[in-house]
Order: structure tokens, then sequence, then C-alpha cells
């Protein structure tokens, strides 16, 4: 297996290409570009450079870094959630409340079951009266 010599590698990244953009209809030459490997490599880094730095700008500075979970640490969305918390639990109590309130107005209303009746005899014992 032959040996790569960093003098070759170098000498092929800077190799020049042609890159040439041609009508179909006219055969006519549009736009041409003299193009290296080490040029293309270097213009295709800088954009990724540049469009994670976009992205990176656009989180921190815009208020989209309240949509990625674990960012919206400080003190102000911290009380606002315990505020909103406190309000659902009572949200939730005044339902529980209205829901059993509903159910004794059936019960009381005429539903289905009626109270039984209690029909066993009561057996009061006769008071003694002693003669002492």
């Amino acid at each position: 297996m032959a040996k790569l010599e960093a003098g070759s590698t170098l000498q092929r990244l800077r190799n020049r290409y042609r890159l040439v953009v041609m009508n179909d209809d006219t055969y006519e030459e549009v736009v041409t570009f003299k193009l290296s490997r080490l040029s293309v490599y270097i213009m295709l880094s800088t954009i990724f450079v540049v469009l994670t730095g976009l992205t990176v700008a656009l989180i921190v500075f815009t208020p989209l870094k309240y949509y990625i979970p674990g960012t919206s640490n400080d003190y102000k969305s911290v009380m606002e959630l315990k505020r909103l918390q406190y309000r659902v639990d009572s949200v939730e109590r005044q339902d529980a409340y209205k829901t059993q309130y509903i159910l004794g107005l059936k019960k009381a209303l005429g539903s289905a079951e009626t109270a039984k009746l209690d029909t066993t005899a009561i057996v009061v014992p006769r008071p003694e009266i002693s003669n002492d």
C-alpha cells in the first residue's frame, strides 16, 4: 500500500479545477468558476460556521430561548409557574366541590335509589322503680 506524502496531499488540495455552467440549448457558457479542493473546503466550512453562529444568536437574543426546556430558570418565570399551579389547584378544588354538590342534589331530588325505612321496633326498657 502506498504511503501518502504530506507534499502530495497538499498539492492535491491546491490543484485547480474549472466548473462551467452551460446553457443546454445554445451550449453557451453562463458562468465559469476556477476552484480548488482547498477553496471549496474553506467555503463550506465558512458557511457552516456562519449558519451555526446565526442560529445560536437567534436563539440567545430572541424569545425563542423560552421554547427550549430548561433555559427559563429566572425568578420571574418560576414565580409565574408557581402562581399558575396554585390557580390550577384552586380550580380543581372548586370543580370537585361542584361535582359533589350536584351529586347531592341529584340524590335529594329523586334519584332511583330511595332511602330504606328502618322498620325495626325500638325496645325501650322500662325503668325500674324501687321502693326503698
